[in-house]
């Protein structure tokens, strides 16, 4: 199986939605108008398709010069455990440069996976929760 990964691919928000709940990511997947704003207002986009259908996306906030906020990284559970999510952060980190470095949140169940695929743990990190 060869896996196509898309830059800035358009996306919509039924098959964002359907990778959300596939794979387990806490987000609004119901609440489509929201997904598309969250696809809308990203700086970038590296989405991975099985022929023409989304199988996986990371999705970042970024200046493009000194740091990058990874908010999404999805794969549909089918497809995990094939380097697929290792994949999509390699892409955006090519895409986004040697300057610009990349963090995230972590959901609990994943806490074991960003250290295999290069994340360093840090307790440096503050946060506001949202209300919804």
């Amino acid at each position: 199986m060869a896996i196509d990964y898309k830059v800035n691919r358009p996306l919509r928000s039924a098959d964002v939605s359907d990778v959300f709940k596939s794979s387990g990511i806490k987000r609004p997947a119901d609440d489509l108008d929201r997904i598309q704003r969250m696809i809308d207002n990203a700086d970038v986009n590296i989405s991975a398709w099985d022929w023409e259908r989304l199988i996986g996306i990371a999705r970042g906030i970024t200046d493009f010069s000194y740091c990058c906020y990874l908010s999404d990284l999805a794969v549909c559970k089918e497809y995990q455990k094939m380097g697929i999510g290792t994949d999509l952060v390699e892409r955006l980190r090519e895409h986004l440069g040697d300057e610009v470095s990349l963090l995230l949140l972590s959901a609990p169940t994943a806490m074991d996976y960003y250290p295999r695929i290069g994340f360093e743990k840090t307790d440096k990190a503050f946060l506001i929760p949202r209300v919804k």
